[in-house]
């Protein structure tokens, strides 16, 4: 299905590069790339800026055999034969981080990322779980998972970060908020982005119409914001409201936004008031639904208005305990426990 942009936005380039095997300059020394995901969203952009000598590369794509040939046609190809000297990661998340530690320690390059980004990805790379933690299935029984699916991933070895995360060696070069940093011979402000990852690094080009956004910001999709087990208290549907009206008021409608997903695109000012209207628009309508009682299960619906597969039920169901959380600790809802399963269900006040 074509990608097609929301009103008031543009795609310069309708067309993505081939993965792996093309790359696309989008900017001056600025080239784009992909590398394949195996799941729905099939794909993240990594971008490659012209240092010289030599590569800085933004993110990196899943650790797999088939990840690492298909950055060695990258490499050889698109790339030059110049090799990657820099990896800078916008946040934690294994499409993201993947490779990184690869790149360190096979190509000796600089790791370059958050001090959130490198000690999450560090400590859920050692956090290797052979079968689902007592906590986690606890957290999923009050979310109101369908028992069956309870029961099947109870018996399941879980996702492992460390099977699609390369080992990351000790030492990085951190980045923080109001940081400056140079990159493809730019001069970049950093700004934090928060809720889809704490401490989520986007750039912002002083000397031209460049933004680099990773998940934060993305031209046709919201990225997911979810309440997991490690957390389950978090309010990060607040998190990212508060970052996308932070960041709002850096948009120009030129900006030229380098998402890690979908195509690039311009209209950065009104791309920021959708995303931040999607998600009012999400908890007005999730307020009107609970006007009787609803576990984080019975509420897909009105959140994501289709219908929700297993392949999707994970994220959409830690996306649907978010926006209940947040409209139960904004006081908006209650919140109780549900006496025939064990759920909490939530209901609006008044």
């Amino acid at each position: 299905m074509a990608d097609i942009a929301p009103a008031g936005l543009r795609y310069p380039h309708d067309t993505p590069p081939a993965h792996g095997t093309e790359a696309i300059e989008v900017a001056p020394g600025v080239l784009w790339l992909r590398m394949p995901l195996p799941m729905k969203l099939d794909h993240v952009n990594i971008y490659a800026f012209d240092e010289g000598d030599s590569w800085t590369i933004i993110d990196t794509g899943f650790a797999s055999k088939k990840s690492k040939a298909i950055w060695a046609e990258a490499l050889a190809g698109p790339l030059g034969g110049r090799p990657v000297s820099r990896v800078v990661v916008t946040h934690h998340h294994p499409d993201h981080i993947g490779l990184a530690g690869w790149f360190q320690s096979e190509h000796g390059a600089e790791l370059v990322t958050t001090r959130t980004a490198w000690l999450t990805a560090r400590m859920l790379i050692l956090d290797e779980q052979k079968t689902p933690a007592a906590e986690s299935l606890a957290f999923y029984k009050l979310s109101g998972m369908d028992p069956a699916l309870l029961d099947k991933r109870a018996s399941e070895r879980p996702f492992n970060f460390c099977d699609i995360v390369e080992p990351l060696p000790l030492g990085y070069t951190r980045i923080k908020q109001d940081d400056t940093i140079q990159i493809g011979g730019r001069t970049w402000d950093v700004h934090m982005g928060n809720g889809h990852a704490p401490e989520h690094a986007t750039f912002w080009s002083r000397d031209d119409n460049l933004v680099i956004a990773g998940d934060q910001i993305l031209s046709s999709i919201s990225p997911n914001v979810g309440v997991h087990p490690t957390e389950p208290m978090a309010d990060p549907i607040g998190e990212w409201l508060e970052a996308c009206e932070r960041l709002a008021p850096l948009a120009q409608a030129d900006h030229l936004v380098l998402g890690g997903h979908k195509l690039p695109f311009t209209g950065l000012p009104k791309r920021m008031e959708q995303l931040i209207e999607n998600h009012h628009s999400a908890l007005k309508r999730l307020l009107a639904y609970i006007d009787t009682p609803k576990s984080a299960s019975e509420c897909f619906s009105p959140l994501f208005k289709r219908k929700i597969g297993e392949a999707e039920y994970g994220l959409a169901l830690v996306e649907a305990v978010a926006h209940l959380s947040h409209l139960y600790q904004s006081g908006l809802a209650t919140r109780t426990l549900r006496a025939e399963d064990g759920a909490w269900v939530y209901q609006s006040k008044g």
